[in-house]
């Protein structure tokens, strides 16, 4: 859960700044979305967290 709730609050940060620069571009796009699914907490909220998760899990390997 502290993976999610951070994850959010990153989401949201670069958000906020991609809007106030007035950036329109795929990332920004990505970044609007994964904020939503995050924040919203939809059904497809379960495989992204664990996407995220794994992802997050993998980063010390690499």
């Amino acid at each position: 859960m502290a993976v999610t709730l951070s994850l959010v609050a990153l989401f949201g940060l670069v958000l906020f700044f991609l809007l106030r620069s007035g950036s329109l571009t795929p990332g920004a796009a990505f970044t609007a979305a994964g904020f939503g699914f995050f924040l919203a907490s939809t059904g497809a909220a379960g495989p992204i967290n664990q996407m995220a998760t794994a992802l997050i899990d993998a980063i010390p390997n690499i």
